[in-house]
């Protein structure tokens, strides 16, 4: 089994997202002691953010890019063939106003890629990265998860989107929020996330 181990929180060892990704993966290696691991993290090893230049590189010809664009080209294709060789992917995702850290969206653009994870058929869009199960450890400084403020969640809701539209079927958010609001609610809410991880036991891959 190939497990791709992704963290993109901001506060290293504050970080309750990289706490958590961690420990989804000692129990997967626990169930899995075969696993082949691959880390990459998103805020020591960043990704540029998209260009025009490099959208534009892919119909050019190699010799007529800069030596820029062509390494940024390289580094995106090691992330998606990363990414596909992948059976499991965990994802630390911390919220950051609202939304995703701007590290993991970078990666996002790397992996959702027309020919590669996703195609537009007669019938719609297709996703093409199939048989994968992704783990998303979610950690919020509030609650968001239900009443007046999950219409704020811009967070979990755009992974679920962008997971699902490029083929993944086997999504599982373990979440900790509220973790700016007391220390109490920030022990709490690790504790429960990492019960829930202690549960996972025998986790199985996708179908």
């Amino acid at each position: 089994m190939n497990l791709l181990h992704i963290d993109s929180g901001i506060l290293a060892d504050h970080s309750v997202s990289r706490r958590l990704t961690a420990a989804i993966v000692t129990q997967v290696v626990a169930d899995h002691p075969a696993a082949r691991i691959t880390y990459r993290d998103l805020v020591a090893d960043p990704l540029p953010h998209l260009t025009g230049a490099h959208l534009m590189a892919a119909n050019a010809r190699p010799e007529d890019l800069d030596s820029q664009v062509s390494a940024d080209l390289a580094a995106s294709a090691a992330v998606l063939e990363e990414f596909l060789a992948a059976d499991m992917v965990v994802i630390g995702a911390p919220m950051y106003n609202f939304a995703l850290p701007s590290q993991l969206k970078a990666w996002i653009d790397r992996i959702a890629v027309a020919g590669k994870t996703f195609r537009y058929t007669e019938n719609g869009p297709e996703g093409l990265a199939k048989g994968k199960k992704v783990i998303v450890a979610s950690t919020r400084g509030g609650h968001y998860s239900s009443g007046p403020a999950a219409a704020m969640d811009h967070q979990e809701s755009y992974l679920s989107t962008v997971l699902g539209f490029i083929g993944v079927t086997e999504l599982e958010f373990v979440r900790a929020e509220g973790l700016n609001l007391s220390a109490a609610s920030k022990a709490a809410a690790i504790a429960s996330a990492e019960q829930t991880i202690a549960g996972f036991g025998n986790l199985k891959l996708a179908s």
